[in-house]
């Protein structure tokens, strides 16, 4: 199962403020025990919700708000997607994120965990069963995928 562990943002990653020395060692070390254990897909920090914008929509019209945004405790910081075995062991991979490296007292950690949606999750429907696209002149089965020059 993959999971995504979402850090939420505080008042100071909003602020653009770079974690500690000693927050991004102790975050490098859990980094590399996650990808030693197999359990890594992906590990990324986001930017303060200043420098993004979000886009709603309503009908055809698309209406773009730029960051920031003032809710810091419902943004996301940082993310890791990890392949694991249960929810279980998401969770005790969660519960490792060394949190404890924060040297602001008051600047505690919330970490959410939740799964990725897979195939088998969703009813039977056309479009699951939809046969891969034709390149006109070409047998779909003589289709290779390109390799990229060096």
């Amino acid at each position: 199962m993959r999971f995504m562990m979402m850090m939420k943002a505080s008042a100071a990653s909003e602020a653009g403020h770079m974690p500690s020395e000693k927050l991004r060692a102790a975050l490098g070390k859990y980094n590399e025990e996650l990808a030693k254990a197999g359990v890594l897909v992906d590990v990324c920090t986001l930017q303060p919700s200043s420098k993004g914008a979000r886009i709603r929509f309503s009908g055809r019209k698309r209406i773009v708000v730029d960051g920031p945004f003032a809710e810091a405790g419902e943004l996301i910081a940082a993310y890791w997607i990890i392949q694991v075995e249960s929810r279980e062991e998401a969770i005790a991979w969660a519960k490792r994120i060394p949190f404890e490296a924060v040297s602001e007292p008051g600047d505690d950690g919330e970490v959410e965990i939740r799964p990725f949606l897979q195939l088998e999750d969703f009813a039977s429907s056309p479009a699951h069963h939809r046969p891969a696209p034709v390149v006109q002149g070409v047998d779909r089965d003589e289709v290779r995928p390109r390799r990229r020059r060096k």
